[in-house]
């Protein structure tokens, strides 16, 4: 299945069905009276979020919605049926943003979570309501409410424990496919990863879900590149984890650079607890290492994680740090 993270559609709830005008008329019954019924609530719009979902393809071949008019009022004081409400199945961590792409309408954040977006007109009364002792025969009746319209964006934002963030060919897929049984493409070029990958992380009898992220480069958060499109997914998470290619010469550089666009990107995610890991580490000499260590020490302020994804070296000490913060984290959590 294809992932799309983002949409834009069109919904619309609704007409109320009219109200009816209607005299009774029966043989042997005189003077009847209005019985005229009223008419039915229009469908309303409302989004549901699911978590076996995790893409908004389904979005990208249909962008309108509109649900159903009620029905109108008949006579003999029968009433229209309201049309059922359109419900719009989401991923669950869409945020659903107003046509301006800025202002959130709603955060689907839990499973099960509804929200109504439009709701549907309410039906007309018939003439059997204006039924008074002034008007004994009202010959008019209300129509039903009209439809409401709206376009709207869909932005999908992944739920992870941790997020992996690095310049491309960095070894983030390859870190990834080593800690968990997830399988991301992997080669040696930049923008292997098209599109965010999840894997579930398993240490000491516990896990936890880590997002590998596409690359980032300079001017990510103003759209260079593939950043700009991607940095919404690690929002949520509870750890983020910088992995630097140890075989590069300027490693403060790389680091400076994706602490940079991050930061101008989102104060949030810039404020996430960080631990920093030294990749490629296979491909150095331990005076290498050293060296390169101490200087992204001096740069990030704490401990730096000398490893290798491709040999398996140093992993574990790193993912029990992860899992460290992790908990912390859901701890929080649970006790707001």
């Amino acid at each position: 299945m294809k992932f799309l993270d983002e949409a834009k559609i069109y919904v619309r709830s609704g007409e109320g069905g009219s109200g009816a005008v209607s005299f009774r008329r029966e043989k042997f019954i005189d003077m009847g009276g209005p019985d005229g019924g009223s008419g039915g609530r229009g469908g309303s719009i409302v989004v549901e979020a699911q978590n076996a979902l995790n893409t908004l393809i389904d979005y990208r071949y249909q962008q309108h919605f509109k649900a159903k008019k009620g029905e109108n009022g008949k006579g003999a004081n029968r009433s229209g049926v309201g049309a059922d409400d359109m419900v719009l199945k989401v991923p669950l961590g869409t945020e659903i943003l107003a046509e301006d792409k800025e202002t959130v309408i709603a955060d689907m954040t839990e499973e099960g979570q509804r929200c109504i977006l439009l709701n549907g007109g309410r039906g007309g009364m018939g003439n059997a309501h204006f039924k008074s002792s002034v008007n004994r025969a009202p010959k008019y009746a209300q129509p039903g409410e009209p439809a409401q319209e709206m376009w709207i964006w869909l932005r999908l934002k992944l739920f992870s424990d941790a997020g992996l963030l690095g310049i491309p060919n960095a070894g983030k897929s390859t870190f990834l496919a080593r800690v968990s049984r997830a399988k991301p493409k992997i080669a040696d070029y930049p923008f292997t990863t098209l599109t965010p990958q999840l894997g579930v992380v398993y240490i000491d009898d516990r896990e936890f879900v880590l997002a590998d992220i596409p690359g980032l480069i300079e001017g990510a958060h103003e759209g260079v590149g593939l950043g700009l499109k991607f940095l919404a997914h690690v929002e949520r998470c509870g750890v983020l984890l910088h992995l630097i290619d140890g075989t590069q010469d300027d490693v403060v550089g790389a680091y400076k650079t994706i602490r940079k666009e991050i930061s101008e990107y989102s104060e949030v995610l810039a404020d996430k607890e960080e631990l920093v890991a030294l990749n490629k580490c296979d491909a150095l000499t331990p005076d290498v290492i050293k060296k390169k260590c101490a200087a992204l020490k001096r740069a990030c302020k704490s401990k730096v994680y000398p490893i290798s994804a491709a040999a398996g070296t140093g992993i574990e000490d790193l993912l029990r740090a992860m899992w460290k913060v992790i908990e912390e984290k859901r701890e929080a959590s649970e006790t707001r």
